[in-house]
């Protein structure tokens, strides 16, 4: 089955949330998602205010997600407790709480 583009995206904000900052190619196989389509994907959200770009080297950056994100994501959950959205709930629904990535 095919995933929608908010799903994509949903899942590349829970993994920078639940697993905390990481880099590129760590994100892809956390978010299930193929390299060619994340970069653009981080720079929609990065636009967004929802993932933050760090540079720790020359050449090593990772990606890490903001406050803003963490809320949305919430938020998201709570909309489809309520509206019961077939398919577009994240799997680790609730656990925002307790991670301390970002914050």
């Amino acid at each position: 089955m095919r995933r929608s583009k908010l799903q994509v995206y949903l899942e590349v904000l829970d993994a920078l949330v639940f697993y905390g900052p990481m880099r590129l190619t760590r994100i892809t196989y956390k978010a299930n998602v193929n390299c060619s389509l994340l970069k653009p994907i981080l720079n929609d959200l990065i636009k967004n205010e929802l993932v933050e770009e760090r540079r720790l080297k020359k050449n090593v950056v990772i990606y890490a997600a903001t406050k803003a994100a963490r809320a949305t994501l919430l938020r998201f959950n709570e909309i489809t407790q309520i509206l019961p959205i077939m398919g577009l709930r994240t799997e680790r629904a609730g656990n925002y709480e307790r991670n301390t990535c970002c914050g």
